[in-house]
């Protein structure tokens, strides 16, 4: 079951077909490149499926996020942990088209609240290439600290940044019930 949760500005939900266009797009350019892209148009649609699968094995997962008003898909963002990786972690991937409007920012900290106040998690990470300095400006904003690394077999070192722990003041507002709306789907 896939959560539909929106905030002011965004609506994060499943995928749905209607995105996997832009989603291709997306995972085909070199914005890719330290995420171990670019990637054909088959391998995307694999990619996709496995934001729905995970949520069936795992039971959270990514959502993507989409403009509140029209819809359109926006990027990736959410609660992921796939198999070999050191924690689970809080991700984020922008289309183009959203950069620079605090949309990542604002989907990973309803991402965060999501994680520390339905699921109960007393911790998470981001794993982030050191030469993307766009996330690593996203997760200093976010009160996440630098201080381990770790190397995964195909993308190399990753430094892992620790979120702030649900309890650290000022750092996760509490979800209300305008927050998470809608029936959760697959």
């Amino acid at each position: 079951m896939i959560p539909t949760l929106q905030t002011k500005r965004l609506t994060m939900r499943a995928p749905r077909w209607d995105d996997f266009d832009a989603y291709a797009a997306f995972r085909a350019s070199d914005r890719t490149k330290l995420l171990g892209g670019p990637f054909t148009r088959e391998r995307a649609f694999t990619q996709l499926a496995e934001i729905a699968g995970h949520w069936a094995l795992r039971g959270f997962g990514r959502w993507i996020v989409a403009d509140r008003e029209t819809d359109a898909a926006l990027g990736v963002v959410g609660l992921y942990y796939p198999e070999g990786w050191p924690e689970p972690e809080i991700a984020w991937s922008l289309f183009a088209n959203a950069e620079g409007r605090g949309i990542a920012q604002e989907a990973a900290v309803t991402a965060r609240n999501y994680a520390y106040q339905t699921l109960g998690w007393t911790t998470a990470i981001s794993l982030i290439d050191p030469a993307n300095t766009r996330s690593v400006a996203l997760a200093k904003r976010l009160g996440c600290t630098d201080g381990e690394t770790f190397q995964h077999n195909t993308l190399g070192l990753m430094h892992i940044w620790r979120h702030p722990s649900p309890d650290a003041a000022g750092t996760t507002p509490t979800l209300n019930d305008e927050t998470v709306k809608g029936t959760p789907h697959v």
